[in-house]
């Protein structure tokens, strides 16, 4: 049968194919092992094991011999070692259980070599030290045809699954960073750990299997491992500190681990999210035109400390805050004589006393960010700053929020006070230039040079 076709003893030496054959010399049995094999991660432990009862599993093509489906790669390692089998691009395979059924059906009904590229290594050895692999890849144009199919039918399943998500008002998730509950739609979790802790996953919309995603991001975290550069920290607090002041809160774009929970990764056979959205962009780029006049460049706003407003310039923000909270941040700069530097401590205090929902002028803690707000106003407590060395401190030279624009706009020069505090305690006399030679004679200018030329 075609199983026993596949048989025999390996050897080491060079590889040939004739036909479908090719040839490179002076390689060992070891070495040709490499050279035929993609990279694959392949336990130590010998494959052949049974699968456990109940388990999910996949069959060998050619033998009987299950293996269970997290356990893919002991499989593929029996297929090499025991079938001289080798599958080419298989993680590019969208079910890989389908396609192994699928091929061990054909194989029980035509020879191998009708479908494989067959790879005799070692072949200037004696005969009796020659052998052939078998090489299944998508130049076959069955192989191509079932790889495509596969394909479409995951992408049906997923864009269903995604569909399911969108439309479950029973969610049920509990925030990373505050241990927060949240109810209904499973945007209403992500919104909120883009919105409060600069958290962001992308759009819900884009997200398939939501939970199996934060229950991997939760399962890290609770490993005291960083979300991006996957280092691992002694404690909690460490890890929360490193996230924070490093920047961190977001996942490492570069680990293949999360394409499963993104649907751009199922949208075309053997392309990743990077590639498709490469090929958008050199669309893009092949029809655009040189005429930029219309482009138009749209400002950052900056956020008020204690509500939701926004505005493109400091000046627009500080009046918004005087006028509605009753909060002059100018002239607080300006009494307390504040660089550039203790002005960012003092707005990151403010930032997280007001997102931890705590007054700093009587330190109440509240319920919600509007009865603080309510709180604050009626109380006059938005002006009513702590002693210097409350918020002075150095850990709050690190942002309450990474995209606070309002630290962009903040200075210590003069250019931010008005033309009236500028100039009005200086008076300004012209010289009077009807007697030039008279003027020459008597300028300050002449005397310092020439106290400058007795010293030398």
């Amino acid at each position: 049968m075609a199983a026993r076709e596949t048989q025999g003893a390996a050897a080491g030496g060079e590889e040939d194919c004739e036909g479908n054959h090719s040839e490179a010399g002076g390689v060992s049995y070891e070495d040709s092992k490499d050279c035929i094999l993609e990279p694959l991660s392949l336990p130590e432990s010998p494959g052949g094991t049974t699968a456990l009862e109940g388990s999910p599993s996949v069959p060998c093509i050619f033998c009987e011999e299950h293996f269970p489906m997290d356990e893919q790669d002991k499989l593929l390692k029996h297929m090499i070692i025991e079938h001289k089998m080798v599958i080419a691009d298989v993680k590019l395979v969208a079910d890989f259980q389908r396609y192994i059924l699928y091929w061990r059906k054909r194989f029980t009904e035509q020879p191998i070599t009708d479908f494989c590229s067959v790879i005799r290594i070692n072949s200037t050895a004696p005969l009796e030290e020659q052998d052939n692999y078998f090489l299944l890849c998508d130049v076959l144009p069955e192989d191509r045809l079932l790889r495509e199919e596969l394909q479409k039918q995951r992408l049906k399943e997923i864009l269903e699954q995604q569909q399911q998500e969108r439309n479950d008002n029973n969610f049920h998730g509990i925030c990373m960073f505050c241990n927060e509950e949240f109810f209904g739609n499973r945007s209403v979790l992500l919104n909120h750990m883009a919105r409060e802790h600069a958290f962001n996953i992308g759009l819900p919309d884009n997200i398939v299997n939501c939970n199996e995603f934060l229950c991997t991001l939760q399962k890290k975290l609770d490993n005291l491992q960083c979300l991006y550069c996957e280092k691992t920290f002694r404690d909690k607090n460490t890890l929360k500190d490193h996230m924070r002041k490093k920047q961190h809160r977001r996942i490492n774009p570069k680990n293949r681990e999360y394409d499963r929970f993104y649907v751009i990764n199922y949208l075309e056979l053997g392309k990743s999210w990077e590639e498709v959205q490469l090929e958008d962009d050199r669309e893009l780029l092949d029809h655009q035109e040189d005429d930029w006049s219309d482009w138009e460049e749209r400002p950052d706003s900056a956020v008020c400390l204690f509500c939701e407003k926004q505005a493109e310039t400091i000046e627009k923000l500080c009046i918004h805050m005087e006028d509605a909270h009753e909060f002059d941040l100018l002239k607080i700069k300006s009494e307390l004589g504040l660089n550039f530097y203790q002005q960012v401590k003092l707005v990151n205090f403010i930032r997280r006393q007001i997102h931890q929902c705590r007054c700093y002028g009587c330190h109440v803690k509240f319920q919600s960010k509007a009865e603080l707000r309510t709180h604050m106003e009626e109380a006059k407590h938005t002006s009513l700053l702590p002693e210097r060395k409350t918020w002075d401190q150095p850990e709050y030279y690190f942002p309450t929020y990474e995209n606070d624009t309002l630290l962009c706009t903040l200075s210590d020069s003069e250019s931010d006070l008005t033309a009236q505090e500028q100039n009005g305690n200086i008076t300004i006399i012209s010289e009077d230039v009807s007697k030039l030679h008279a003027l020459k004679q008597s300028s300050i200018l002449n005397q310092l040079l020439l106290q400058e030329g007795l010293k030398n």
